[in-house]
Parts: structure tokens; sequence; C-alpha cells
């Protein structure tokens, strides 16, 4: 066994002195090695901080779309309740018309008027409920932003610009103005 150990490692001696350099083909020395793999760092650290930009903004889209949604949804309903109350107020002025047209002159006993007081009252607790208020008006200064002016009375009794009648209830649903008031004003 020894003899074949011998053997096998002179023959690999003589394979390894009978194997002639490659003629042609250069190995690359190491710092050309080095640098190809520095070149192929940096292009993936780039391509990486690309991809990491496109995240971000990506990200930041779906965030502001998210946000402009919600808002978006909100301001529908808000629309919506300010569009059905505007239509329910004209039956709450004729409630109120009925009412103040009656006062003093039936019963109190007429269960009819008392039939349309009770209507007018659940009516008023039904828009107060849902966040609807009355603007201010009778005795107020003029303000555009809440009362449309249609009527002028120069009357020293008052102040200038205050509001001496209110011909119709103006209403705003979270701070926006429903329906302004129309008041005649002094001065």
């Amino acid at each position: 066994m020894e003899e074949n150990k011998e053997q096998e490692e002179i023959l690999a001696e003589e394979t390894i002195d009978q194997q002639e350099p490659t003629e042609g083909i250069e190995e690359p020395l190491e710092g050309e090695v080095v640098d190809e793999t520095a070149e192929k760092i940096s292009k993936l650290e780039q391509q990486a901080a690309e991809n990491f930009d496109k995240y971000q903004r990506c990200l930041a889209e779906f965030d502001n779309f998210r946000k402009r949604t919600a808002r978006e949804k909100a301001s529908m309903y808000d629309d919506g309740v300010r569009d059905t109350i505007e239509k329910l107020l004209m039956v709450v002025d004729n409630l109120e018309r009925a009412v103040a047209a009656q006062e003093g002159k039936v019963e109190e006993n007429d269960s009819f008027f008392k039939g349309v007081q009770m209507t007018l009252k659940q009516f008023q607790e039904v828009l107060h409920g849902l966040g609807v208020e009355e603007i201010k008006a009778l005795g107020e200064q003029f303000d555009p932003n809440f009362h449309a002016a249609v009527a002028h009375e120069d009357d020293e009794n008052y102040g200038e610009n205050e509001i001496i009648l209110e011909m119709l209830k103006g209403y705003k649903y979270k701070d926006k103005v429903i329906r302004h008031s129309m008041v005649k004003v002094a001065n």
C-alpha cells in the first residue's frame, strides 16, 4: 500500500509539471477584481436608493389619497345634511306661521292648534339634535355673512346697522350658513 501511495504522489507531481499555462488569457489582478465589485456595489446602492425614493413617494401619495377621501366623504355627508335641512326649513316656516297666526285667537284646549304646536316643537328638536342652529338677528348688528337685508329704515331710535325686524329666520349647520336671515336694517 505504501508503494501505491508513493506512485500516486509521483504521478500527481508529473501531471502538475506537464500542465502548461494557457496563453492569451490573463488572470485579473487583485485591484481589477476590487474595482469591478466596487462598481457593481455602487450601481446596486444607487438602484436601492431610487427604489426607496419611489417607495417613499408612493407611501406619501397613498397617505394623501386616504386623507383626501376622508375629507371628501365628510364633506359629502355635510352637504347632504345641509341640502335636506334646507328643504325641511320651508315646512318649519309654514308651521311657525300657522302657530303665529292662531296664537291668542283660538281656545286653549283646541286640539288641532296643540297638534300643530307639538309638530313645530318636534321639528325644532330634530333640527337642534342634528346640530342646526338659528342665526340670531333681532337687535343684532347686521352681518352680511349671516343676514340678508331686504329692507332699510331710517329711525333714530335704533343704532347704526341694527336689525329691527326679522322677516325669515336664518339657520346654520356646523358654522356654515344654510339660509341667511332676511331682515330689515335701521339707519
